[in-house]
């Protein structure tokens, strides 16, 4: 067999890469897998000998739990409702930075990129005060038509609308670049074509901007679903989980499982029923790109 000096040299400098994500990555998740099939809590972690293996046990627990069916309805209603607004958002925002009739585009896209990078905690701050129940703007505004002041953050039907909201206008600027660039690759020869024809803005936004930006959609779908389906960091800074679990997520009940409780074992299963979900997600989506691309 004929050496291959080559591929030897491609081995020697990509080992190192490999070996961080074996070490980092592989062995972390290998050992999380391990552990969901433990009882391991906070005694365990003085003594490795205390964790039992259980089985399918913390999974049965998992699927008798009513609070983890509360947690996965809450993370599916802020995919469902807070997922097609986010990618809306971004559509339209891209929509008008292509515009011909804006001026100053670079500074709106750093605009509506800046709460992207925006540390949560800051933002957290400014919309508490929008979302208080009796100086906030929000509800200030709400009052020049007559309406009632709202408790937004504590009120259990409100929680997780105003937790979407928030959400939205933090994250829609990745995706609007995202757009932006899909945009950029339609050729202008096609608008002019079917406004020769007659075609008017609707007819060519439906007929050509939509279907020539399936891929992009599809993907941004992609990572907003994934992104979305690990709901974390905004319920946990605006409300904790409440009013009555109505924000709690399921990464969120993973974290208190975990963290606050110690149950590690049960925490663990939890991180990998959400993964599953996340998968078969994927996969869908990934089915409906090779039917886009086809």
């Amino acid at each position: 067999m004929a050496s291959n000096p080559g591929g030897r040299a491609a081995l020697f400098f990509v080992s190192p890469a490999l070996l961080a994500i074996g070490i980092f990555f592989f062995v972390p998740v290998i050992a999380a897998l391990l552990l969901s099939f433990t009882d391991f809590d906070i005694y365990s972690l003085g003594n490795f000998a205390y964790a039992r293996f259980i089985g399918l046990k913390n999974y049965l627990q998992l699927v008798q739990d009513p609070v983890f069916w509360k947690a996965l309805k809450n993370t599916l209603y802020f995919l469902l409702l807070g997922g097609p607004l986010s990618i809306a958002v971004s559509l339209a925002a891209a929509l008008m930075l292509q515009s011909k009739l804006v001026r100053f585009k670079g500074i709106f896209r750093t605009a509506y990129f800046a709460p992207v990078v925006t540390t949560l905690v800051a933002v957290a701050v400014v919309w508490r005060f929008v979302y208080h129940p009796r100086f906030g703007i929000l509800n200030y505004v709400l009052s020049w038509f007559g309406i009632s002041p709202v408790d937004w953050l504590g009120d259990p039907n409100w929680a997780m609308p105003a937790i979407i909201l928030m959400a939205v206008w933090k994250n829609f600027g990745y995706n609007m670049i995202i757009f932006v660039a899909g945009l950029q690759t339609i050729p202008d020869e096609l608008y002019e074509a079917a406004s020769i024809d007659g075609a008017g803005k609707m007819q060519q936004f439906v007929r050509i901007t939509i279907p020539m930006l399936a891929p992009t959609t599809l993907f941004i779908s992609v990572i907003t679903m994934i992104g979305y389906f690990q709901l974390f960091a905004e319920p946990y800074v605006m409300t904790q989980g409440g009013p009555l679990n109505s924000t709690l997520s399921v990464v969120l009940l993973m974290y208190q499982q975990g963290f606050r409780w110690w149950n590690m074992g049960y925490s663990a299963a939890l991180a990998f029923v959400l993964f599953a979900f996340i998968l078969a997600g994927s996969a869908i989506q990934s089915l409906l790109q090779r039917r886009v691309a086809a």
